[in-house]
């Protein structure tokens, strides 16, 4: 819903609906806080944001310390609604298509009606706002006010500075109590045998957020045959792997299909909330960026700038030795897990009881949880790096880091199994090492993602309440405006769908990697994301403060990542089927023939995978036609505004300013 100003309650409260918190260094200098305020105040026409902006007063615990550096920030109707434009959210039109958002057109969009007041959701208010305060640039300041090493020039964002200097600690949007207690209910309160909530998800969290849980429930959804046909594999008793070569060829289709159709399932949705069409904004350099200033040749502005040829030496120099590194001690480890398993093996060879039985799982259990103890630490030293490297942009930093860690994470995860499967050629011990490290890792996960932080979170949230009872009894469970704002400020940070999708990558290349050799891999992992589903939505709503809304038109770098998991596992599955018995009995005495028809197969697959990829289109084609209508319709509109220069029909220069803005907005629409 469209935000409106609101009257204070009882004096303390702000004269506005609160979106957004900005929260400043305690011992920060007045004339910097008076400088920033001022800028976020002042009208868009003298370069400021034109925003509301209030102290936040203090809480009931005032004599405790607490930083009363807080402040809440919001905007008018009309405001929100240039910045909408300004932002260039797509809004659905009165057609049924979805165009870019004009004020001059706003009365022909769909549930825009009087002033605006439900048009826009809250989680759209609080993007315009993050928007408007990083567009917030520098004039002729030299520096923020009181901290002359806090350099500034013109056109620097002024909260990206403040940000990488340590003044602003963190800028976060508001939890709405009322909405969020509607989602909680319909998203993961009651138990339930039907879809999420996308809709919703996405109305309060943003289109990234609403994408990633869609394909967590699509990915579950399609590995319901799998799990059903390795049901099939165990209730009969065909787990003498003679029989898997039919579950092989499945495995080599189905990763191929299920990318193929979500692609055309998330580019549905994201027509759907408006963002497939929507042009991707111009980037920023990252917070972290530093260099010699100088000036950006597409800008026009200052900022700074760092020699390319030195950051590649940077990455091929150390990051690169470091990440072989990285995994030549993975392979030492893994020849340890093996030392381990032989000795075991010898034991239970020696004397079988009941106990020596139970040894045989110890190994796996142990390499699992280093296994993840290392992924843990490789992660941290991986975002060191990419940092160190000083990538200029967001999306490059993100890039890197996200290929650094699945190079660490795949060979990590998978190196022992591919060795037990190609190497020692022992099918029984891969699956039984598949079964323990696919149980343990979800444990794992399950236990650091959802209950660690939710105990976490509890222990502060019992600290606060007892510092509020002591001032007054709640007679109910709403707190305070001050009290609710500083709970929010102590909560964890959600740090993004990054540790989310890895964890989906890694099921994913269990399940089409060698799920064929132990067939119930698919069910632990459909009920592994059963219930990611739900520890998920509860830590996004109890447990971590609200993110700013991300506006995805799909899942990005991890479309790629999938994709090439699905080709090495056509690979993987050809060199199980070849492998198998049952495949063997048909070469008796040529060994190399043998091989030859498997690669010949492979190649033949891939080649199938990839016409399959191209005769499937990513786009449906009704959404194909409404966006080829809208490119159109928006030419056609340019045509109409542009002035004739043809030597007769001249503007005067006056009015030149003006039909290049019509032009934009017409271009738009």
């Amino acid at each position: 819903m469209m935000l409106q100003e609101q009257s204070g309650d009882g004096g303390g409260g702000p004269r506005f609906t609160p979106l957004v918190v900005l929260e400043l260094v305690s011992d920060i200098k007045e004339e910097a806080v008076a400088w920033l305020l001022s800028r976020i105040r002042d009208p868009q026409q003298n370069g400021g944001a034109e925003l509301l902006v209030e102290q936040l007063g203090p809480g009931v615990g005032a004599q405790e310390k607490e930083n009363p550096n807080m402040f809440l920030v919001g905007a008018s109707r009309q405001r929100l609604l240039s910045g909408a434009e300004d932002a260039g959210l797509f809004k659905e039109f009165n057609d049924g298509s979805m165009r870019g958002f004009t004020c001059s057109n706003k009365h022909n969009f769909k549930d825009f009606q009087g002033d605006g007041d439900n048009f826009l959701s809250m989680a759209e208010c609080q993007y315009i706002i993050k928007h408007e305060l990083e567009t917030l640039r520098a004039k002729d300041e030299t520096h923020v006010p009181g901290y002359t090493q806090a350099k500034l020039y013109p056109g620097k964002s002024i909260i990206r500075r403040l940000l990488s200097k340590g003044i602003l600690i963190q800028v976060f949007p508001l939890h709405e109590k009322e909405e969020l207690k509607k989602l909680c209910f319909s998203w993961y309160k009651k138990v339930k045998l039907s879809l999420q909530p996308l809709d919703d998800i996405r109305h309060y969290y943003g289109e990234g957020q609403a994408l990633y849980f869609g394909f967590l429930e699509y990915f579950t959804f399609a590995l319901v045959p799998m799990a059903l046909i390795g049901l099939l594999y165990y209730v009969f008793d065909w787990e003498d792997y003679d029989k898997y070569v039919v579950f092989a060829m499945f495995n080599v289709i189905w990763c191929t299909v299920i990318l193929e159709l979500w692609k055309r399932f998330s580019a549905s949705l994201a027509y759907q909330w408006g963002t497939l069409s929507r042009k991707k904004a111009f980037e920023e350099p990252r917070p972290g960026f530093h260099g010699v200033l100088g000036f950006n040749p597409v800008t026009g502005r200052q900022e700074p700038l760092y020699p390319n040829a030195k950051r590649q030496l940077r990455i091929y120099l150390v990051s690169l030795p470091f990440v072989l590194l990285c995994l030549y001690l993975s392979l030492y480890v893994m020849m340890i897990y093996f030392q381990m398993e032989g000795w075991v093996l010898s034991v239970h060879d020696e004397d079988p009881t009941f106990w020596t039985g139970i040894l045989l799982f110890i190994p796996s259990i142990i390499y699992a949880v280093v296994i993840e103890i290392m992924n843990l630490i490789y992660r941290y030293a991986a975002e060191f790096l990419t940092e160190w490297e000083n990538h200029r942009l967001e999306s490059s930093y993100q890039n890197h880091l996200v290929l650094k860690v699945l190079v660490f994470n795949f060979f990590n995860c998978f190196a022992s199994l591919f060795y037990i499967a190609f190497v020692m050629q022992d099918i029984v011990l891969l699956r039984q090492s598949l079964a323990t490290l696919l149980i343990t890792s979800q444990i794992l996960n399950q236990f650091m993602e959802a209950f660690l932080p939710y105990w976490l979170q509890r222990r502060r949230n019992k600290k606060m309440i007892r510092k509020i009872r002591k001032r007054r009894t709640l007679e109910d469970k709403e707190l305070p405006l001050a009290e609710q704002v500083r709970l929010e400020a102590d909560m964890s940070t959600y740090l993004g769908t990054f540790d989310d999708y890895l964890e989906l990558f890694l099921l994913f290349g269990y399940v089409s990697l060698f799920s064929c050799v132990y067939p119930l891999s698919a069910v632990l992992v459909v009920l592994n994301n059963i219930t990611e589903i739900y520890s998920d939505a509860f830590k996004m709503c109890r447990v971590f403060k609200r993110p700013f809304s991300d506006p995805a038109a799909n899942i990005g770098v991890w479309q790629l990542a999938f994709e090439a998991m699905s080709v090495i596992a056509v690979v993987t599955n050809c060199a199980l089927i070849g492998m198998s018995p049952q495949v063997k009995a048909y070469f008796p005495e040529s060994e190399m023939q043998l091989i030859l028809w498997t690669v010949a197969i492979e190649h033949g697959l891939l080649a199938f995978k990839f016409i399959l990829t191209f005769l499937i289109p990513d786009v449906p084609k009704h959404i194909q036609i409404k966006l080829a209508r809208l490119e159109f319709e928006s030419l056609e509109a340019l045509k109409k505004k542009r002035p004739l220069h043809g030597g007769k029909c001249l503007k005067p220069r006056s009015s030149v300013r003006a039909s290049s803005e019509e032009e934009r907005r017409a271009y738009r629409y």
